[in-house]
C-alpha cells in the first residue's frame, strides 16, 4: 500500500512539475512590430516593468508601463499608446 501511495506521488510530482509555465516575455511576433506602452488589456500583456516582468502579469488595464507587441507604425495612432513606457 506504501508502494503505490509513492508512486501515486512521484507520477502527480512529475505531472505538476510539467505543467508549470515558464515566465518571461512573449516571444518576438512575426511581422515588423514596436513595443507599445499603455494599450493592454488586464492580463494580456506580452511584458513590462516595475512590478512585473512578464507576459500576462499585469493586473491593470492600460497600464503605462506594460506593453503589448502592435504592426510597427501603429503605437502611436491608438488612444493612450505610447513607444516608450511612463517615466516614474
Amino acid at each position: 500500500m506504501k508502494t503505490s501511495l509513492l508512486v501515486a506521488s512521484t507520477v502527480a510530482a512529475a505531472v505538476a512539475g510539467s505543467l508549470v509555465a515558464v515566465a518571461g516575455p512573449a516571444p518576438d511576433p512575426t511581422y515588423k512590430a514596436e513595443k507599445c506602452y499603455g494599450v493592454n488589456v488586464a492580463g494580456k500583456n506580452d511584458c513590462g516593468a516595475r512590478g512585473h516582468g512578464c507576459a500576462g502579469e499585469s493586473h491593470v488595464a492600460k497600464d503605462p508601463n506594460s506593453w503589448i507587441y502592435v504592426p510597427a507604425g501603429t503605437c502611436t495612432k491608438i488612444e493612450g499608446g505610447n513607444t516608450t513606457p511612463k517615466a516614474s
